[in-house]
């Protein structure tokens, strides 16, 4: 339980005064870096200060000036800090709605052009948030999407959900698969404990949603390349 302590004492020691000083900030000047920096810094601290350490190959595969698509799979609460702090730039992703409307922390999502949803699986409210998604590509700032749509109880792959590939194939950006293993051991789904130690972020090279005639094939392509970098007991 330290870690978990030393991870969260970390947030809010960093996360206060960074909400303070840069949330009016944006308001005033309209300029969103120095609250994304501040956050990259403030969850990459947490996660030194857990003593979560990431061993990170092929950050050199991402096509500089260029916004693309990052489709990982999902293991732990880990995962999100883990590439907020790597993905060079900024990027955006879909945010549950009940995260979006909370006092200080929602102001800040949404200055950072994070993307309110709901799992109601309602068709117009998806295609919403994908034309959002869409908008905000256009502006030169990534998108960051858990394909599996929430993470995995054990470690293993879930089905992939349709609307990232949707975003993929109606802006033509760049995806990257990008493979996580190790964080499910480090900190658990449903469990309150963090373990220090190592895990390991492969970023693979980028797949051009235009070289695939469906969406299904695109979806199967980006699954077997997130695959290739996972232990075999975690691809089924």
């Amino acid at each position: 339980m330290i870690s978990f302590f030393l991870f969260m004492a970390t947030m809010v020691l960093l996360g206060i005064p960074s909400a303070l000083l840069f949330i009016p900030w944006c308001w005033l000047t309209g300029n969103v870096l120095p609250l994304y920096k501040a956050t990259r810094f403030m969850l990459s601290s947490s996660c030194r200060m857990a003593g979560v350490r990431f061993h990170v190959v092929g950050r050199d595969r991402i096509p500089p000036g260029r916004a693309c698509i990052f489709m990982s799979n999902h293991v732990s609460n880990l995962d999100p800090p883990a590439l907020i702090s790597l993905i060079p730039g900024r990027t955006s992703a879909f945010m549950k709605r009940a995260l979006m409307n909370m006092p200080i922390l929602g102001t800040g999502f949404k200055q950072g052009d994070f993307i309110a949803v709901d799992r109601t699986g309602n068709a117009a409210a998806a295609q919403q948030a994908v034309t959002a998604a869409q908008a905000v590509l256009a502006k030169g700032v990534h998108f960051t999407a858990f394909v599996e749509g929430t993470r995995s109880p054990d470690g293993r792959m879930l089905p992939f959900k349709k609307g990232p590939f949707f975003l993929a194939m109606a802006a033509g950006a760049p995806i990257i698969p990008v493979s996580i293993h190790g964080t499910e051991h480090l900190w658990g789904k449903g469990s309150l404990r963090i373990h220090p130690g190592l895990a390991h972020i492969v970023f693979h090279p980028p797949i051009d949603p235009a070289a695939y005639a469906t969406r299904d094939e695109l979806m199967q392509a980006v699954r077997s390349t997130i695959a290739s970098g996972l232990p075999e007991w975690m691809r089924t």
